[in-house]
């Protein structure tokens, strides 16, 4: 097929640097060193980590290939992996390939009943898809380590000084589309991974949710924190930390819990501290992911593919609710402390738009994982399902003990036992004395 993926990564690469070094360049001649320098280190930093996964990916450092790692160096790498990607998809089928290799998956399944079919791949078939799985990853790092920080910084930026230039207003839009492309990527990812037996094929009314569900949930999670970031600047540091560090080390207690050997088979060539770095870059970027939304990846360091396969419906509905709570908080102090800033701000507006947004993102995410998910015919209980039961159970919770209900039943039918035998004495005790009555009377 087509490498359209690609071809797609490479130009939200390109461009995004190419307008984050243009920024910065104006930053420089208005005078804002600091911006100049923030907004250069969200670009060149994603830059260098994107060259790093493909040199890892490729595995160039141990098929001695001086000259690519000179170009990723350059910072060249990209362009230079996908002219190779498209001088292989052009010249594929024109020789007869000596080797290839057959793969056996399973179809989805019709009527309870799953056939198997095996396809033959070819070396340039392979190696398109090697590229193909390399650049999504890439994507990724870029979307959530490089172009959502990026974004979060221009838009705190327009907000201080009250003024959106076109080359801000441009920038910013490019950074959205790699946030949203990033974590439509990370979709598609999980998807191949879980269900890697199957022959999966994923329509375009499945792209169209995913893109909307993830444009919702990355566009006001931003306004969110840069709303919250611009009155309560000594706040800012601790509440990102706390999302960050709790999603940091979220796997790594899992893992210590389920006492399972240190993962050593993720590459042959590393060490032991090889290994521990490349565990903690990939629980980094699960952090920097679900700082901004939902990672549809979640992280298993006890699993040889270091992937959770199993679909979590109670962990996906307690993320969406607690990130819908935080958010609401965050508003609200933003609303109680706002500034002059905002005096031309129709303040409960901007927080109901917001928080209706978000609602717009978990409403296409049910949409997808109901109707449009490609794999939904394997899953074991529906989203429909998994939110109900999950509801179910969060009621159990907060239903308070059947002892406690009872005793309190107890105790009320104890004092209306008390109150009418209280009563009925009184009444017995003024028919046996009439004559005191009257007495008392005259």
């Amino acid at each position: 097929s087509y490498p359209g993926s690609v071809l797609v990564s490479l130009i939200l690469f390109v461009a995004e640097t190419a307008a984050a070094l243009c920024l910065s360049g104006a930053y420089r001649a208005a005078g804002d060193r600091m911006w100049q320098w923030l907004t250069l280190l969200f670009a060149l930093l994603p830059c260098a980590l994107v060259q790093l996964s493909l040199v890892f990916i490729h595995r160039d450092v141990s098929r001695d290939r001086p000259l690519v790692l000179l170009l990723h160096i350059l910072q060249l790498g990209p362009l230079v992996r996908c002219v190779e990607v498209f001088y292989i998809y052009f010249h594929a089928g024109r020789v007869e390939e000596p080797y290839v290799s057959i793969t056996k998956k399973r179809q989805m399944p019709k009527d309870g009943y799953s056939e198997e079919i095996e396809k033959e791949v070819g070396q340039a078939e392979g190696k398109l898809c090697t590229h193909r799985s390399a650049f999504s990853r890439a994507s990724v790092i870029q979307a959530f380590l490089g172009s959502a920080p990026q974004l979060t910084l221009q838009l705190y930026i327009c907000v201080l000084q009250q003024e959106i230039t076109a080359a801000r207003s441009i920038f910013m839009v490019l950074s959205l589309l790699s946030i949203v492309y990033g974590a439509l990527r990370c979709n598609i990812l999980a998807i191949k991974i879980k269900y890697d037996d199957y022959d999966v094929s994923v329509k375009p009314a499945a792209y169209l949710c995913i893109f909307m569900w993830r444009s919702f949930e990355i566009a006001t999670r931003v306004t969110v924190l840069v709303l919250f970031s611009s009155v309560l600047q000594i706040w800012t540091l601790p509440v990102v930390l706390v999302n960050f560090f709790v999603f940091f080390f979220y796997p790594w207690i899992l893992f210590w819990q389920s006492k399972s050997p240190f993962p050593e088979n993720i590459e042959k060539a590393l060490s032991r501290v090889g290994t521990t770095i490349v565990l903690c870059l990939l629980t980094f970027l699960y952090a920097g992911i679900n700082m901004f939304c939902w990672s549809a990846v979640q992280v298993k360091l006890n699993d040889p593919d270091l992937i959770n396969k199993s679909q979590n419906w109670y962990r996906l509905t307690v993320y969406y609710m607690l990130r819908f709570i935080e958010n609401a908080f965050l508003l609200l102090m933003w609303y109680v402390y706002k500034t002059d800033i905002y005096l031309y701000v129709c303040a409960p507006l901007l927080v109901l738009q917001l928080l209706i947004g978000y609602c717009m993102a978990v409403l296409f995410m049910l949409v997808f994982y109901q109707f449009c998910h490609p794999c939904k015919k394997l899953f074991s209980s529906s989203i429909s399902e998994g939110l109900l039961s999950c509801f179910k159970f969060l009621c159990f919770i907060c239903k308070p003990p059947k002892s406690t209900v009872l005793m309190d039943k107890a105790e009320m039918k104890s004092e209306n036992t008390d109150e009418a035998w209280s009563s009925s004495k009184t009444i017995d005790s003024q028919k046996g004395n009439p004559h005191q009555s009257v007495s008392s009377n005259a």
